[in-house]
């Protein structure tokens, strides 16, 4: 029984953190996709969840005996715009497990009814975006990136209704943690320093019990919190992840990838590219991420600012001083991301110029930025002995200086075993990556059809998203003009 290991450990917080709240019962459940591996590894028993009690639970439809969903409540900053109460207004959180290796996870139910956060909403989720957080989601773990992960999908059996009638589905999800920036920011704006002193204290013990031994623990928490966002963005910008709205309210503390709305990978490399439809100003795209982030860590800081010393003044500096580390955080992660891309051993200072001639070269000439880097990562390119393969043409004939400048550099240090070279930087440029005119033609097929064919294939494929795979060239293949997908929807 796997319920019997599911516990609320957040109703430990006060009664104000949350809303004791059952979710809504649906019309036919029917289990799309159970994450076995997953459920595995969190030591919950697959057989039971997709047998008819498991699935009565991942619907909402019977709560196991003990079990006590909440739904918790936030604040947060949405385009810039504070909203002080915001809340889970159609996400559930039914309790902790302890995974093999003794880490604590929260499962949550995403779409399970409203809750008295909803704000007139209908707390539901439609299949389309169910589907998309639950492919993403696991295709951020299979590349290596902290996110949260997909337990189960299910149908409803029943319709919501956006600008049409669109079949129904819930997601479980699981995260270390779904504390938000905007969790701290509704204690602060309510001056409940109580209840700020009491969420600090249980995302230290749960998530960075090492700042508990600081000199002072709270800003040992802000400088955690700052290191683990640097370098999450910094693992976005290499793969050209864009997540679409960050917003305060949908970034985790854990430092992990949360709320797959109108994200998507990029296909041409645009540094201004957004996916996001109501993001007209591109205050999320591409580039804009790691400043975006800072923004964020600084409202949270603003918020821990009662926690961090006594003195005003105090306080200020020693956030500063925190808020200061985001930057050389994330470059180090980055630049060595792109080292690693690229083949390079140690450090070198023209690292950096080598990787803006590249990267501005891929935007001039509008090439596909997945693809670009895995032409690189093969032995005959490193030694010289072949070309980079499917590079645009102006490209390709315009990047011998940049190639004899990288093949010098690449020969400098790590020594002349071109295949082993090679085969590192393919551990790191991934050949598959959900690209966003597939996602959206699995969705299709999925809403329209009920045919989840292509979804269990990218599901498979994904799996292993540095391993070519025969016959899959399509997936690897950038959308030609017409199949283009400018925008996606967060699905509310």
């Amino acid at each position: 029984m796997p319920h019997s290991s599911i516990r609320q450990g957040y109703a430990a917080l006060p009664a104000r953190f949350y809303s004791r709240t059952q979710p809504t019962q649906v019309a036919a459940p029917r289990l799309i996709v159970l994450n076995r591996p997953l459920a595995d590894a969190l030591g919950l028993d697959a057989a039971w969840l997709a047998g008819p009690q498991g699935l009565a639970m991942l619907a909402g439809n019977q709560m196991p005996q003990g079990m006590d969903p909440l739904a918790t409540v936030y604040a947060g900053h949405q385009f810039g715009h504070f909203s002080p109460q915001l809340g889970d207004g159609r996400a559930l959180l039914l309790g902790d497990v302890t995974d093999r290796q003794g880490l604590v996870h929260e499962i949550q139910l995403k779409g399970a009814g409203p809750t008295p956060y909803s704000r007139r909403g209908d707390g539901r989720a439609a299949l389309g975006p169910v589907l998309r957080e639950y492919l993403l989601s696991e295709s951020m773990a299979a590349l290596g990136l902290p996110t949260t992960r997909a337990l189960a999908a299910v149908e409803t059996g029943e319709h919501v209704y956006r600008e049409t009638p669109l079949p129904g589905a819930i997601v479980a999800r699981v995260a270390r943690s779904h504390v938000r920036v905007g969790t701290f920011q509704f204690f602060a704006a309510t001056q409940d320093e109580a209840g700020l002193r009491a969420l600090a204290d249980f995302t230290i013990a749960r998530l960075y019990p090492q700042a508990a031994q600081a000199e002072r623990p709270y800003v040992a928490l802000l400088q955690a919190v700052v290191a683990a966002q640097a370098a999450l963005v910094a693992q976005w910008m290499l793969v050209g992840f864009i997540h679409g709205v960050m917003n305060t309210d949908n970034m985790a503390i854990s430092g992990e990838t949360i709320d797959y709305g109108p994200c998507a990978f990029m296909d041409v490399y645009n540094p201004a590219t957004v996916f996001s439809f109501i993001d007209k100003r591109g205050r999320y795209a591409y580039t804009n991420q790691p400043t975006m982030a800072l923004w964020n860590l600084t409202r949270f800081a603003e918020a821990l600012l009662p926690l961090l010393a006594e003195e005003d003044t105090q306080a200020i500096e020693l956030a500063q001083q925190a808020l200061a580390e985001f930057h050389p955080r994330f470059h180090a992660v980055y630049f060595a991301g792109m080292r690693a891309k690229l083949g390079l051993v140690g450090e070198q200072d023209e690292d950096e110029a080598l990787f803006k001639t590249l990267l501005d070269q891929m935007a001039d000439h509008g090439a596909d930025m997945t693809n670009s880097f895995r032409a690189f990562s093969h032995a005959g390119v490193l030694s010289g002995q072949q070309a980079p393969a499917g590079l645009p043409a102006g490209m390709a004939a315009g990047l011998a200086p940049w190639l004899e400048a990288w093949r010098a550099r690449v020969a400098s240090a790590g020594g002349a075993d071109w295949a082993a070279r090679a085969q590192g930087m393919r551990q790191v440029n991934p050949c598959y990556i959900p690209r966003n005119h597939k996602v959206e033609a699995m969705i299709k097929a999925a809403v329209q059809e009920r045919d989840y064919t292509m979804f269990h294939e990218m599901l498979h494929l994904l799996a292993t998203p540095y391993v070519e795979q025969p016959g899959m060239e399509r997936y690897a293949t950038p959308p030609r003009a017409e199949e283009v997908v400018p925008y996606t929807y967060c699905g509310t």
